[in-house]
């Protein structure tokens, strides 16, 4: 490999690139890392973290209205949106640093500029500099898609929603996915009006249709109007500030915000991929072989831009298996079955494995168990907001699929989802003595 001025020259410093970069270090390759942003990816700087972060400034907002039947006297409480906000981007900052000097201590080279390959085994700088290396690794993960209606320069994205100045008054957000579902129910417990607006008729596709009906309900009652089979026509300016969004199927709508949530395009515009020779798919990601090579035997790919599946941990475990793979001496693919996934909704939704009706398409014959309740805390409280727990068994009692929807359902299925990669079945959850009392019970007590 001396040859080449690096054995590894990673393009984005996100999650997949930074694990790929670290262990392909720590198997001894000489490795430099191109990101023309900040250190840590989608994730870390403006996805997963500091959502979660602002998720969980929102659910205040029920809690301290709940807190009074459990005997706490709560009065004047008022909220600061800049308090919060500040707060998130400072944590991000200490993330930033953190994700940079894990790659240091590793004397991975950091190189903060942008990079394109105009060779297979050559990267030009922003500046100009050229520099070679044996692989070199994609990792450029994938940007909001952005729908093209006249006008929509005036609305934003999931990017820009962390460092709003203040909190709309009205917002429209565009989008039937998690990251609309998931700003709607935070937006919405800020005193935000909400309205969604989703070309089809339906939210959260590929999740569980009875969990997925069940949220919809729950967010009605919560406040959020939805409005199904709507399409952008135009988004104007008025002189007042506000936006008039005019739509198909629906009357027009004023706000004072737009935000898109229609997506996530891979990010290889600009790269010079295609000039020699690496095969792109439809929406532009990157084909990749299962060990996460491009057509182009010096080229791989990890993460969201190749569009496998976009989440966060498929990315660190891709990239773990390139290293693994091409500097570890130990050829490793990454298994895409049973991926448990969470939308961080009011309440959360989360699964692994078959939905119902995939069960039923793929299978045949299955066994559905269910458990519809209502949290302690949400009795006593005199809120009636129901849970719902379903367990997608096969013919042979083998768990097949998990779906929850509920507080805390994330945190309860992470366990759940091993026990569905493994095989298990009804009877070892049955077997298994309940810890009461607690929501996660419910797994073990269908009946």
């Amino acid at each position: 490999m001396a040859d080449y001025d690096y054995d590894l020259f990673t393009i984005g410093a996100g999650s997949g690139g930074v694990r790929a970069s670290r262990v392909a270090a720590a198997h001894g390759a000489k490795v430099a890392v191109a990101e023309e942003h900040r250190v840590g990816g989608t994730c870390v700087i403006r996805g997963c973290v500091p959502k979660k972060m602002l998720v969980y400034g929102a659910h205040f907002a029920e809690d301290l209205q709940d807190a009074r039947a459990f005997g706490w006297t709560v009065e004047n409480c008022t909220f600061d949106w800049k308090v919060l906000r500040d707060n998130v981007l400072k944590d991000v900052d200490r993330l930033n640093g953190l994700y940079t000097q894990t790659l240091e201590n590793h004397k991975v080279e950091i190189i903060h500029q942008r990079a394109t390959v105009t060779g297979p085994n050559e990267v030009t700088l922003a500046d100009g500099r050229k520099v070679t290396a044996k692989y070199i690794l994609i990792a450029t993960g994938a940007r909001p898609h952005v729908p093209g209606c006249p006008g929509h320069e005036h609305g934003i994205t999931s990017n820009e929603a962390f460092h709003l100045d203040a909190l709309p008054k009205r917002i429209l957000i565009a989008g039937g996915g998690y990251i609309a579902n998931e700003f709607a129910g935070i937006f919405n417990e800020f005193g935000t009006s909400v309205t969604i607006i989703n070309r089809s008729d339906q939210l959260l596709r590929g999740y569980d249709e009875q969990l997925r009906d069940r949220l919809l309900q729950i967010s009605i009652t919560k406040g959020i109007d939805f409005r199904f089979k709507a399409e952008f026509r135009g988004i104007e300016k008025l002189e007042s500030g506000a936006l008039k969004v005019s739509m198909t199927n629906h009357d027009d709508l004023e706000v004072d915000c737009v935000m898109f949530a229609t997506g996530r395009l891979p990010n290889t515009e600009g790269l010079g991929l295609e000039a020699l020779g690496v095969e792109l798919g439809e929406r532009g990601s990157i084909k990749v072989d299962r060990f996460s090579k491009s057509s182009v035997d010096s080229i791989y790919a990890v993460g969201d831009v190749t569009d496998r599946i976009q989440l966060t941990p498929v990315a660190i475990r891709e990239g773990q298996a390139f290293a693994d793979t091409l500097f570890g001496n130990k050829p490793t693919t990454v298994d895409y079955n049973h991926v448990p996934s969470a939308v961080f909704s009011h309440p959360p939704m989360c699964g692994v494995g078959m939905t119902e009706s995939q069960a039923r398409n793929e299978l045949g014959a299955i066994r559905v168990y269910t458990s519809d309740f209502r949290p302690m805390k949400n009795v006593l409280a005199g809120r009636n907001e129901r849970s719902l727990y379903k367990m997608i068994c096969d013919e042979a009692d083998k768990v097949v699929g998990i779906h929850l929807l509920g507080p805390d359902a994330p945190e309860i299925l992470q366990a759940a989802a091993v026990a569905v990669k493994a095989g298990l079945t009804k009877a070892d959850f049955d077997a298994t003595v309940a810890i009461h009392p607690t929501m996660a019970e419910e797994l073990v007590l269908m009946r």
